[in-house]
């Protein structure tokens, strides 16, 4: 699969490593395309680099790796190049106090759709840390991470799943794109806790099979 990366930063090149060594055809742009180079040079030889818009237009799929508020923007000038492919958020509006940015106003997921309305547009590997991503691969206590994934288009979630499952991970359906906003908040609250109070944010759920309470307790 050719898949263009939108970023240079951390979560780009975390990601994008997987799928380098998975066999896929990676090309990182930036609007710094010096930083699209040394991110590049990273991953390997067979690794392009350029600006965002030939980033775009590169890949079967394109991961938009871009901070929140930037991100919307540089979408939205590339919408030519970004028409009828898919495009992967794993961006995070969380800001000072871990606080939702979003909150009361549209996804930033859907935020990406308005400003690309040709691309289908997928939630994805928005609730690790990058370190998490570098990890060959995310398995925890011998279970390998679930990934929830959001979106619209089936063949989209399609190629998505498949990325997850590239990087070693589970794909879970998480619903359609308008469920990327519980995404995003279950983001913004696990990072506060996280980081925030270094709590185990994991403990809140209970085991599957109690999730709709003990069977057969007493009332």
């Amino acid at each position: 699969m050719r898949i263009g990366v939108l970023g240079a930063g951390n979560m780009a090149q975390a990601l994008a490593t997987h799928w380098v060594r998975a066999g896929h055809e990676v090309f990182v742009g930036a609007r710094d395309e010096q930083r699209a180079k040394r991110l590049a040079t990273t991953m390997g030889d067979t690794v392009r680099y350029g600006n965002l818009r030939r980033a775009a237009g590169f890949g079967d799929a394109v991961l938009a790796a871009l901070p929140y508020g930037a991100g919307a923007e540089a979408v939205g000038e590339l919408s030519d190049p970004l028409e009828g492919r898919v495009l992967i958020d794993c961006s995070n509006p969380v800001g000072p106090g871990f606080r939702l940015l979003t909150d009361g106003g549209p996804s930033a997921a859907r935020r990406l759709a308005d400003a690309a309305p040709g691309a289908r547009v997928v939630k994805a590997f928005n609730i690790c840390h990058e370190d998490v991503w570098r990890m060959t691969p995310p398995v925890f206590d011998g279970r390998p991470l679930a990934v929830p994934v959001c979106g619209d288009d089936e063949d989209a979630l399609a190629v998505t799943a498949r990325l997850v499952r590239d990087t070693g991970c589970v794909p879970l359906a998480g619903g359609g794109l308008d469920r990327a906003a519980l995404l995003e908040a279950t983001a913004a609250l696990f990072i506060g806790l996280w980081v925030g109070e270094g709590a185990d944010a994991q403990a809140i759920a209970p085991p599957l099979e109690f999730a709709a309470g003990p069977q057969g307790a007493d009332a």
